[in-house]
């Protein structure tokens, strides 16, 4: 689906340790108006399980994340489904670096190599990358999606979650 409006609002804001930066809302996610709210999507035990949030929160809990220095994005702001599905609809890499920039948060880590792909404009590969997007530094993070399981490894989350707490 595509529409003008953002299907879900950035979570960024001033002091942030990271915000993680998704391809777009998936199906599941966009009907809960929530971030990561699929059935299968391994995002809010995956903060918990690395030390990033001290509970483990659920998806219509998104917005307390600046709680625990956390923000969200989306690479397209006006497309969901899956990956596959949004394509390169809404993709807007220069909208993502004037929110990111604006808020400058210590790290950006793409949730996924595609929306890293889609705003780094290169291959991908997991972990620290050299470009900065604003004073950012970018990282790239295994999805937690539940449709790219067979790539899932938390190591790399680990490895960030070490740097930034």
């Amino acid at each position: 689906m595509t529409r003008s409006a953002p299907i879900l609002p950035d979570v960024l804001a001033p002091g942030l340790r990271v915000a993680f930066c998704g391809t777009a809302p998936g199906t599941a996610s966009a009907r809960a108006g929530a971030y990561y709210a699929g059935p299968g999507n391994r995002f809010w035990l995956t903060l918990h399980e690395v030390g990033l949030t001290p509970i483990l929160l659920r998806p219509a809990e998104f917005a307390r994340l600046p709680e625990f220095g956390i923000g969200l994005t989306d690479i397209s702001k006006t497309a969901s489904g899956s990956d596959q599905e949004v394509g390169r609809r809404g993709i807007d890499p220069a909208r993502l670096t004037a929110a990111v920039a604006a808020a400058s948060p210590a790290h950006l880590a793409f949730n996924g190599k595609n929306a890293a792909r889609a705003a780094l404009g290169r291959p991908v590969d997991y972990g620290p990358q050299p470009e900065r997007i604003g004073d950012a530094t970018a990282w790239v993070l295994p999805s937690t999606s539940g449709a790219a399981r067979g790539f899932w490894d938390i190591e790399p989350w680990r490895e960030l979650a070490a740097v930034v707490r």
